[in-house]
């Protein structure tokens, strides 16, 4: 694939976690994200984006949401569980995105909140239509997904890069 390509990035918030008393990185989904998870499978499904590779923070809730929306895509992509998404912070994020292979065109990435929505502002330097306010006001809620395309490298990826050309989440 060629380094001057459009390239998708899909960031994922994970489904609606349970409040227990376990630890943080193993609480699992509750009820309605084991509902939400597929739904937003099937979005995914049917937004065109035909990821080459995911990126799964190893959180319980994670692997769980990515496990139920694979599961509605017609084709699943290689996953990687990746331990630095967790509590990952902006420039975590980016850096890890920089790591990428340029043999990768469209990549899911499943993680947690702030740092989906900061990466998803931080790289959307455009948005179609009023996207851009409509994921902001949402809060990023939990299943939550925004697409942004970019041209280059992903070596090349940093602030603005990119349009924001979707976004969806379950009940916003």
């Amino acid at each position: 694939m060629s380094a001057d390509m459009t390239r998708r990035i899909v960031l994922f918030r994970h489904a609606k976690a349970e409040w227990s008393d376990v630890d943080d990185h193993e609480r699992p989904l509750a009820d309605r994200g084991r509902k939400d998870a597929p739904a937003a499978g099937r979005w995914l499904a049917g937004s065109g984006v035909v990821p080459d590779l995911a990126l799964c923070s190893t959180a319980a809730r994670t692997r769980e949401t990515w496990k139920l929306a694979v599961s509605e895509l017609p084709q699943r992509p290689r996953t990687v569980y990746e331990e630095r998404l967790y509590e990952a912070s902006l420039g975590e994020l980016i850096a890890l995105l920089n790591e990428v292979s340029d043999e990768v065109g469209d990549l899911v990435v499943v993680g947690h909140n702030p740092g989906m929505h900061a990466l998803a502002d931080a790289l959307s330097g455009e948005a179609d239509g009023d996207l851009l306010a409509r994921m902001n006001r949402s809060g990023y809620p939990t299943s939550a997904i925004a697409v942004i395309s970019f041209t280059g490298s992903w070596k090349s990826v940093e602030h603005g890069v990119g349009r924001l050309v979707a976004f969806w989440a379950p009940h916003a």
